[in-house]
């Protein structure tokens, strides 16, 4: 298999404003063929609101409207137990072949933390990762540590030409200061504060219909 895949990965308790602005941006710079959306089991997060199930449900509705195929990669909720992003991608090679260009995505806060993923340096043979800027964001700032900066910047191009190769490479996508948390909106729609802005209209009907998010008595 050839071309180009995009893959998104996250926890989407709930899917946001920004995964979709994420995932648009840089399906529109790599002419993705396809955006792969994996809701995870992450190990550095607890107390997941949404079921596993639900929050499949809220992506597929968020990216729907995406200008190329939207795959909702179940593999991580399936394996029910908490997995590393690197399984995950191994996983996604070994079945995808080792000629697709596979651009893993992610957030500034993502790789400020980059560090502390399981077998992080493996990462960069498996796929390209393309990072969002957000407000403040720089490689040479405090916030990235040094041995993370260093491997990005060495391998640091374009995003057109992630798809000369499949993996190895990365990309800034510097007009895109996106900076919303879904911990921020979890704690707005707990409130009744407008969440509107924030999230996709078809995933907060979903989230209305299934009484999700709501503070306890």
């Amino acid at each position: 298999m050839t071309g180009c895949i995009a893959l998104l990965g996250g926890s989407f308790d709930p899917v946001h404003n920004g995964h979709v602005a994420l995932g648009r941006r840089y399906v529109e710079l790599l002419g993705a063929d396809e955006l792969r959306v994996i809701p995870t089991v992450p190990w550095q997060k607890a107390g997941l609101v949404a079921t596993p199930e639900q929050r499949a449900d809220m992506a597929a509705l968020a990216f729907a409207g995406l200008p190329c195929r939207v795959v909702i990669d179940r593999q991580e909720i399936e394996r029910g137990k908490a997995t590393y992003t690197v399984e995950t991608l191994r996983a996604l090679r070994a079945a995808l072949g080792t000629d697709v260009s596979l651009c893993f995505l992610m957030g500034a806060d993502q790789l400020q933390r980059l560090d502390t993923w399981h077998a992080w340096r493996e990462l960069f043979s498996l796929a390209h990762l393309c990072v969002a800027a957000r407000p403040g964001f720089a490689l040479d700032g405090p916030d990235i540590p040094p041995e993370v900066a260093n491997e990005f910047k060495a391998r640091l191009c374009a995003p057109e030409q992630l798809t000369s190769q499949p993996a190895g490479r990365t990309c800034v996508a510097s007009d895109l200061a996106v900076d919303v948390s879904s911990t921020r909106i979890r704690a707005a729609l707990q409130s009744g504060s407008e969440a509107n802005s924030l999230i996709p209209r078809v995933v907060l009907d979903y989230i209305e219909q299934h009484h999700l998010y709501k503070k306890q008595d």
